[in-house]
This record gives C-alpha cells, sequence and structure tokens, in this order.
C-alpha cells in the first residue's frame, strides 16, 4: 500500500472514511501496527504500508499485489519504478491504482500500457454518501469548469490551448536533485477567507542556483486551506525546513495583517510584503518565459500546482475556472524575487 504521503497512507487508506478498518467486516478485520507499518489479517495476510516520498523503501521488499493511491500526485517518479520491481511474488503479482485523472506523465503511460484495466467513477456516482452540502456548495461551484471535469468527473484533459505553461515542457524541465542554492526564498498567496468554498493559500518556496547561469529550482508546494495561524505557521515551518533566506506574502487583501499574523507565530522571520499591481496574467508572462528558456526547474512532481500551471491561459478568468490560482500567484513572486530582484511594480516589468 503506497500513498503520496505516510500520513495519507495512514489517514485515507488504513483508518480513513473508506479505509480498510472501515471497509473490512468485523470477521475479517487485520490488526493495525502503525509502529511497523503493518496489517495483518485473521488468515495471515499481510500489507505494508509506504510513503511515495520515500522511494528508497521501496527497493528490496516483494510482493504478490500493490494499492497505489493517487498516483498522479507523487513526487518521485522513482516510487513507482521501485514498486514495479518488488511486484514479483506469486503466479500473477497486480497492482491496482486509484487516483484523479491528471495527465502527468506517469499517469499518462500507465494507461496506454498493454495489460491496464480502467475502471471510472464520477463523484455523482457516490452521491448517496456525500453529504448535501456538498453538492449545494462545492459540486456548484465547480461544476462544467475544467477543473470540475477532471475532479468530479474523472475525464484525463489534454493540455489546453493557449496555456502559459504544458505538461511537456515540466517534464523536460523536471529534475530529482537541485545543485548548489545561493538563495531560498518562500511566498505566500493568502486566500481572504477560510470556509468551505474558500480559495486555498499559495505557499510555494524556490532556490536559485550558484554559477553563472543562476538556474531557479521550486523545491516545495505547501499550498493548503486553514486559518490564517495555520497557514502562517504551516509557511513557518517550511521556511525554517528549507533554511530559507526570506518569506514573501502578497498582501493586497490582508495589508499590514498578513504581517501581523506571521510575526505573531515568529517574529524573528525576515519577511516582505510584495503589493501587486497588474492582472494575474501579466504577472505570470515573464515567468512562462523563463520556463521557456529552460532557467526553471521542479525538484520532483507538484502535481496541484502543475496542474493550475497548465490551466492557466492569457485570459484566464477566475469566475469561469471556479478557483483562483493561488498556487500558481505564489510561484510567481519566487520566481521573481529570485530571478529579476524586482520589487514587484509590475508595471516597471512589462
Amino acid at each position: 500500500m503506497v500513498a503520496a504521503t505516510a500520513a495519507d497512507a495512514r489517514d485515507v487508506m488504513v483508518e480513513g472514511e473508506s479505509g480498510l478498518l472501515e471497509v473490512c467486516p468485523p470477521w475479517n478485520r487485520p490488526k493495525y501496527e502503525p509502529s511497523k507499518r503493518r496489517l495483518t489479517w485473521p488468515n495471515g495476510a499481510l500489507a505494508t504500508t509506504y510513503s511515495a516520498d520515500e522511494p528508497k523503501r521501496l527497493r528490496g521488499p516483494s510482493h504478490d499485489c500493490a494499492w497505489a493511491d493517487e498516483l498522479a500526485a507523487w513526487r518521485y517518479e522513482e516510487a513507482w519504478d521501485n514498486l514495479m520491481l518488488g511486484l514479483r511474488l506469486g503466479t500473477d503479482p497486480r497492482a491496482v491504482v486509484t487516483t484523479t485523472p491528471k495527465p502527468n506523465k506517469l499517469v499518462k503511460d500507465l494507461v496506454a500500457e498493454e495489460g491496464t484495466v480502467i475502471v471510472k467513477g464520477t463523484t455523482y456516482e457516490n452521491r448517496e454518501n456525500l453529504a448535501e452540502r456538498f453538492f449545494d456548495k462545492i459540486i456548484r461551484r465547480y461544476e462544467g469548469t475544467r477543473l470540475g471535469r477532471q475532479e468530479l468527473d474523472a475525464e484525463m484533459l489534454d493540455d489546453r490551448p493557449g496555456a502559459l505553461w504544458n505538461s511537456v515542457m515540466l517534464e523536460d524541465l523536471r529534475v530529482k536533485q537541485h545543485p548548489e542554492l545561493v538563495r531560498i526564498v518562500g511566498a505566500i498567496d493568502p486566500a481572504i477567507s477560510n470556509n468551505e468554498g474558500s480559495d486555498e493559500h499559495g505557499i510555494i518556496f524556490g532556490g536559485k542556483a550558484a554559477g553563472k547561469d543562476g538556474h531557479c529550482y521550486i523545491l516545495a508546494d505547501l499550498s493548503m486551506r486553514g486559518t490564517p495561524s495555520e497557514w502562517a505557521t504551516c509557511a513557518i515551518n517550511g521556511f525554517k525546513r528549507w533554511n530559507a533566506d526570506k518569506l514573501l506574502a502578497e498582501t493586497n487583501q490582508g495589508g499590514d495583517m498578513v504581517e501581523h499574523t506571521i510575526r505573531t507565530v515568529d517574529a524573528s522571520i525576515p519577511f516582505k510584503q510584495v503589493r501587486a499591481f497588474r492582472s494575474k496574467v501579466l504577472r505570470a508572462e515573464p515567468i512562462a518565459a523563463l520556463y521557456e528558456q529552460g532557467r526553471i526547474h521542479h525538484v520532483g512532481m507538484f502535481g496541484q500546482l502543475e496542474d493550475q500551471m497548465c490551466d492557466f491561459t492569457t485570459d484566464f478568468n477566475k469566475a469561469a475556472a471556479g478557483y483562483s490560482p493561488d498556487r500558481v500567484d505564489a510561484l510567481v513572486y519566487v520566481v521573481t524575487e529570485l530571478m529579476t530582484g524586482a520589487t514587484f511594480r509590475w508595471d516597471q516589468l512589462i
């Protein structure tokens, strides 16, 4: 059993509402030992949980079947390769993949592989198991949008015509490791509310490499929904993990309250307010040009960020899309700070 993270393996695959402990009948419920990452059934069958963020753990163990959850969100393709190399026991080793159909290289290759059997299910088919409020609020918001077609209707969508980025470009620029970095920054694009229908708080970290090329490497996407205290804590934890030099945050909506929130959690963080004076598209176009020049790289895979990037067109409209591209906004701030030294007066940049 492999999930994108160790927490997902435990919280979703094992202990979740549709996890193994919930769906197995009482007479055949496995014993779960979290410290050993192991489930043991009454008949002696064993299952072990793994995190795709730790692909080396999958190197060596042998299995006769595997369950891979949210494959499209796995950061390292190496995790899938190692899982397949260990799927070598019994007479008919098999794997089941449950995932949102995001069109990244790993998922597309698997779909095209001979022997793959595809079963699709929409959110509407699962309606009787979901809260009515979910349909009243969330479904109505995304229904008919491109994101809704992917998340609700289980469609695998090709790259969007006119998008500033595309999956082939991002795949070509992807790396497994980054070189020595001379500077690392994080950026926050905070949402203005915190409820079921709120946008995400975009939180991205990136670094600039040493040397004359000075390429930029995107290190982490920590974007989330939550209270001001929660997003501030998340961003500060990322700042410390990556030993960053500065934390940026857009203050168009929250003004000084954004900085106050950061300072309340940790007053010692080097912080910079940024304000956007032009549209999201005009801010993003110079950054897309840097990608086209091959100067920006993603260290691993960032599925949700890359989905937003490949959906972001020159005529992007929040109402039509059904969401705000907060991850893209935070990415733009990171790359601009690292690669242009701009002061975020976009009318001077473009």
